[in-house]
């Protein structure tokens, strides 16, 4: 027989992105959660559902809960800056291609109706705005990465400090 006591578990469920898997591992650890699993997310093709467990009696727990949320919360604000990079630049590059579309509408519209001149005029700005919009994406990408870069840097020395917190109360109950 083992002299190991029964040790309760407490679980949690967590969908993240795919890209946070390991923040969310390495995190979670410090706050006494053990993963257990993760599996691809149903109707989610860019997130993951990770398992934890960990000792329902496990000590500071109200505080290590506290400290928890305070992390997932920053997990948010460094997904949330994340997709802003591209958020604009998706934005302006479809309105360009939007408009070169309607002005291809416009040609096409001019030539059925035997208008040459009006049709290679409003066909020039379509190709334009067929063309540019790739380079005004990376060109607005760009830009926002090398504003929003420094924010995220900041929340992920942020994370680690809420980790380690968490941490040092795990040693205290050790």
């Amino acid at each position: 027989m083992s002299d190991k006591g029964f040790v309760g578990y407490e679980y949690q469920e967590v969908a993240v992105k795919n890209g946070m898997t390991s923040v969310y591992a390495d995190g979670y650890e410090n706050f006494g959660w053990k993963l257990e699993n993760s599996d691809m997310a149903l109707g989610k093709p860019d997130s993951v559902v990770m398992r934890f467990k960990r000792d329902r009696k496990i000590r500071n727990k109200p505080e290590l809960t506290r400290l928890q949320r305070q992390f997932d919360a920053i997990v948010s604000e460094i997904v949330s800056l994340e997709s802003s990079k591209r958020l604009k630049a998706s934005i302006a590059a479809f309105t360009v291609g939007i408009l070169g579309t309607a002005f291809m509408a416009g040609s096409v519209f001019a030539i059925t109706s035997g208008l040459l001149l009006p049709c290679i005029i409003l066909a020039v700005p379509a190709f334009i705005g067929w063309i540019v919009p790739y380079f005004l994406y990376r060109s607005i990408e760009k830009k926002k990465t090398a504003s929003v870069t420094p924010l995220i840097d900041s929340k992920y020395d942020e994370l680690y400090t809420v980790c380690e917190r968490a941490n040092g109360l795990l040693d205290q109950a050790g």
